[in-house]
């Protein structure tokens, strides 16, 4: 019998980059090329540094196919010299491996054969520090030959070698600069808070920011028709690379989307790089590619392995043994040595507030809505304004239209305004003598007052303090040269200032997303973050557009995914913004002023009213229930408390006042980082410890916002309390107050008797705290009927989106158990009909379920079950969290607890039980950090048409609702309150099912079809792959030989 000549395979590469300590390959290509060894076609030749460096070509191993590749001191040209010389099969082609090293050639390639790459723009130097006149820096974007790109940019320098990669953040955000650079130690980036101008040195590539859920994808082409990708925490999100017991970076297999298989074909042709690992962005519904990185193996993956050398048995072959037959063989030659991969068990989750229904039922969905952290008081402050200074600033600043309004926001404004403040305010302040006077001096008051606002800190951050210039009147005013032109002579400046999450926010706000990794996900204590890592979780987190709603977001999932390190660069990767859905009244404004006219009028006209009584189905249903009987004796009695305390903080304030009319005009003040300060989460020590109140507010603002609550509590012309509604911001100043006095009674020694006299006012919260009791739930409607119309109409979009969560949780549980009980059907006979069915359903089921759903353009991650190194890979969890005010926690829990009031649903039973009812009616304050949980658990012993296959949770927690004035508080160290622990919404035992909370929902949620369109049709369908495609141990190329692989 003859001998067939063996093919040779030429390794012509560096040592470094193939050997793993004394063998000959790493791990990866060693596994590979054993494979093909054990084919029996092949010969493995490997060059080694000696002759690659130092022989000359014509002396180096003549073989059938070269795999050469660039690395450092790699002589690529010298390759390209011996490959033409012997002309063999090119795994990998050496002319386009050049481009690899610029990426200004990489996107260029990109996008010359229609790959999407994120938006971009050159800017090429050729000295360093070489000024550009189409180049533009401000303080929250750059421009580039008029293309804007805002903060958060990426800055990528155009040498591909650099791996020095800068992203850059918006000062509403914190501002700063988070440095990405490969990998050392357990890092793979840096934050730098003070970092926030960009690098002058070389030539640099200015790109969007893309949000990718803080997730990469990294891809791994075998020829043009197989990819693999694999995921993996981005480093922009806190730096910590997630390793295993064996050190190894952590990274899971994901599905690839029709469109980004095809992206991975096109990546392959473009660079003719057949072995080519490139990233991918996933990123709003799309796809794209920022990053070609050449020959690129997967670690760790004896699946990917099997599949990588019978793909290049098959090229190899087809390129110079066509003769041969590539088809696999029924059993691969290397299956009996193989290694089995261990794998992990996952427990069974089950519910664990209600208790269990069986162990078939498993946890499916978590939604949860949450108001934010712990926040200082919101200020404004309003003076008219005449002076030439702030008059200029403002047509500065608006173009220099007399007739329109100025805001100024950003750092280099608010500079300008705190230096023209500077000069305008008074060294001292004058004795009054008369009633002008007076006028001046209050005038000068604010002045100095928004002074001390604009310092406070020692750092703008446009996420908690603006200014807007009205002018009200103009005067014609003839220039030099005779020509009439009209000027603004007085203006209405507004400062609005606070509402800043603290620190006690911040740490509440992670210590309740701890709380939700260890309970809300029961089983084992790492659930969660095991079912994350391995891309079984689907996170998505959203947030109003307040700053301190957007910081309480960052700090939930710093907890929740046990994440390290600054909020800034969590807030970018994770959190989106939708105020549409998150904020704004103005959809019920009016119901809402009506509301409180009545409540007013009920409290100021002493009109009797009743406690949290009503009729026994529904407590609470007379108008103003929960107000207090004597509400009217009590405004009076807080206003006289009222006074007392701010005489009391202006004694306070005016030792500080000495101390800064010491100061010169032009001291530089003491910095204080806002960047630094958002990460936070402990007490000010050194301030406590000085006698200052907590946080960077002085006492000077502190009887600015305490005189400011007198005046609006009280009405000097009719000498009596007619404003019941400013107890719900006095109720936060007492808090503040006492709470600083409780923990300042020891160290704060230098005002240490005015505070031991301010505790003789602990009459004061309590009277506030029993005004706001029945005020603030009657803000949103006065009796359940209001309550219901009012709270439709301001959570109707959130109450939308969230039947849509629960809508595509239920589809994607229902297309999981028809995968599992189709992988159980025989595929001997039925293969072929199976894959053009599941071919067809790609389009009809998508359009059935998907066209309307505006969940599909949040990005996915899906585990490939093929390779996934996991005992249950079909099993998924989807987490919404959805952060908001206040206004949106009271109305989302109206619409539960008296949905069933509407004409509609006439004679349907409420969602929430008559004993949650009552504690509701009780429950007068949901406090910072309040929350809403839905949790969807589905039955999987019950049929899938059948309704009770779906179960919702319904659990509520009333947040911080705690009085630190109460003995039996516990006053943390960190100077917080604890946030309380969830209640039930549901008896025990009871069963909501998915179809009764939709139609009890549904009439006051946005329709589906009314939210944005969804995604493009090449990012759907990760459920409807072809049979082939899904099953486990099947070979594609056997029946498929000009199929993809992928």
């Amino acid at each position: 019998m003859a001998v067939v000549e063996k093919i040779k395979i030429g390794v012509c590469v560096m040592e470094k980059k193939v050997k793993c300590d004394s063998e000959v390959f790493s791990a990866p290509m060693g596994q590979i090329f054993d494979r093909l060894q054990a084919f029996g076609e092949f010969e493995v030749i490997h060059f080694g540094d000696k002759v690659i460096l130092e022989e000359p070509i014509e002396s180096w191993p003549v073989c059938d196919c070269l795999i050469a590749f660039y690395s450092s001191g790699y002589p690529l040209e010298k390759a390209e010299a011996y490959a033409a010389l012997r002309k063999p099969f090119l795994v990998n082609e050496l002319e386009p491996q050049h481009l690899l090293h610029d990426r200004r050639k990489v996107y260029e390639r990109l996008e010359m054969f229609g790959i999407p790459v994120p938006r971009y723009a050159l800017v090429i130097r050729e000295v360093p520090y070489q000024q550009l006149d189409y180049f533009i820096e401000e303080e929250d974007f750059v421009e580039v030959r008029g293309m804007r790109f805002w903060k958060p940019f990426v800055e990528k320098p155009v040498d591909a070698d650099n791996h020095s990669i800068m992203i850059y953040y918006p000062s509403s955000a914190g501002g700063g600069m988070k440095e990405l650079f490969r990998k050392v130690g357990n890092r793979s980036s840096e934050f730098h808070p003070e970092v926030r101008r960009v690098r002058r040195e070389g030539s640099y590539i200015y790109e969007e920011f893309m949000p990718t859920g803080g997730t990469d994808v990294k891809v791994y082409t075998v020829g043009p028709e197989y990819a693999h990708a694999e995921a993996r925490k981005s480093p922009v999100v806190d730096g910590v690379v997630m390793r295993n017991p064996d050190g190894k970076e952590v990274r899971y297999p994901v599905l690839l989307s029709p469109a980004e298989k095809e992206m991975a074909r096109e990546v392959c042709i473009a660079f003719r790089q057949a072995v080519c690992g490139f990233d991918l962005l996933r990123s709003e519904g799309r796809s794209y590619v920022c990053d070609v990185n050449g020959w690129s193996f997967v670690k760790n993956s004896y699946k990917y392995y099997d599949d990588s050398a019978c793909v290049l048995r098959k090229m190899l072959l087809d390129a110079k043994a066509p003769h041969l037959s590539s088809a696999i063989p029924p059993t691969l030659p290397w299956k009996v040595n193989e290694l089995v991969q261990p794998s992990e068990a996952l427990t069974r989750q089950g519910s664990g507030i209600n208790g269990t229904f069986g162990q078939s039922e498993e946890l499916r969905c978590v939604i949860a809505v949450i108001r934010h952290g712990d926040r200082t008081p919101k200020q404004k402050v309003k003076l008219k304004v005449t002076e030439e200074k702030l008059l200029n600033l403002m047509l500065k600043y608006n173009g220099g239209r007399p007739r329109s309004e100025t805001k100024l926001k950003t750092a280099v404004q608010l500079q300008d305004l705190l230096d023209a403040t500077r000069m305008l305010v008074p060294r001292t302040r004058p004795d009054l003598e008369s009633d002008s006077e007076a006028e001046d001096v209050e005038h000068s008051e604010k002045l100095r007052q928004v002074k001390a606002v604009l310092e406070e800190g020692g750092h703008f951050s446009g996420i908690y303090r603006k200014v807007q210039l009205k002018p009200l009147k103009w005067d014609k005013v003839t220039k030099g040269n005779g020509e009439v032109e009209e000027r603004p002579v007085q203006a209405l400046m507004i400062l609005k200032y606070g509402g800043v999450l603290t620190h006690a926010g911040r740490k509440q706000a992670e210590e309740l997303g701890r709380y939700f990794r260890n309970k809300m996900y029961p089983g084992e204590g790492t659930g969660l973050l095991r079912l994350h890592s391995t891309y079984r979780h689907d996170l998505k987190i959203y947030s109003s557009d307040e700053g301190r709603v957007q910081m309480s977001a960052a700090a939930f999932a710093k907890g929740l995914l046990d994440l390290e390190g600054q909020l800034t660069p969590i807030l970018v990767s994770l959190v989106s913004k939708d105020s549409s859905m998150l904020d704004g009244l103005e959809n019920a404004s009016i119901e809402m002023d009506e509301a409180k006219a009545r409540l007013n009028e009920i409290i100021t006209s002493n009109a009797k009213t009743v406690d949290c009584n009503g009729s026994p189905e529904y407590p609470g249903t007379v108008d103003g229930a929960g107000l207090p009987s004597n509400a009217s004796e009590l405004l009076s009695n807080l206003v006289k408390l009222t006074k007392k305390v701010t005489e009391q903080v202006r004694l306070l304030a005016k030792d500080e006042n000495e101390k800064l009319t010491e100061r010169n005009l032009y001291d530089i003040i003491p910095p204080y980082d806002q960047a630094k300060a958002l990460g936070k989460t402990n007490i000010d020590v050194d301030r406590i410890a000085a006698g200052l109140p907590c946080g960077s507010e002085g006492f000077l603002l502190m009887y600015a916002r305490w005189k400011k609550l007198e005046t609006d509590l009280y009405n000097e012309r009719k000498e009596h309390a007619d404003n019941a509604f400013t107890c719900t911001d006095a109720l936060i100043s007492p808090k503040f107050l006492m709470f600083m006095i409780r923990a300042n009674m020891i160290s704060c020694t230098t005002h240490i008797l005015i505070l031991k006299d301010l505790m003789s006012f602990s009459k004061l919260p309590r009277y506030v705290e029993m005004l706001a009791d029945g005020v603030i739930p009657n803000e949103y409607g006065i009796n359940p009927k209001q309550k219901l119309k009012i709270g439709s109409k301001i959570a109707r979009r959130l109450l939308g989106k969230l039947l849509i969560d629960l809508r595509n949780t239920r589809e994607e549980a229902i297309s999981v158990a028809e995968l599992k009980n189709n992988q159980a059907q025989s595929l001997s006979v039925k293969i072929e009909k199976e894959d053009a069915e599941a071919k067809s359903k790609l389009f009809h089921k998508n359009d059935e379920i998907d066209q309307d759903d505006d969940d599909d353009k949040e990005t996915k991650y899906r585990l490939d079950p093929k390779y996934a190194n996991v005992k249950t890979p079909e099993r998924h969890v989807r987490t919404r969290l959805y952060f908001t005010s206040e206004s949106h926690i009271h109305s989302l829990m109206n619409v539960l607890r008296y949905c069933n009031l509407d004409e509609s649903l006439q004679g349907e039973e409420s969602l929430i039980s008559h004993n949650a009812l009552e504690r509701l009616c009780k429950t007068k304050e949901l406090d910072y950090m309040s929350h809403i949980v839905l949790r969807m658990f589905e039955n999987t012993e019950v049929a899938l048409e059948d309704p009770k296959r779906y179960r919702i949770e319904l659990t509520y927690s009333r947040g911080a609702d705690l009085s630190p004035l109460e003995k039996n508080t516990c006053l943390h160290q960190e100077h917080t309150l604890p946030i309380r622990g969830p209640e039930r919404l549901q008896e025990i035992g009871s069963y909501l099912t998915l179809e009764t909370m939709e139609k009890m929902i549904r009439p006051f949620a946005m329709p589906a079809e009314d939210f944005p369109p969804g995604t493009p049709a090449s990012f759907s369908g990760y459920f409807s792959k072809s049979m082939l495609e899904r099953l486990v141990n099947l070979w594609p190329f056997h029946k498929h030989p000009s199929s993809n692989g992928r």
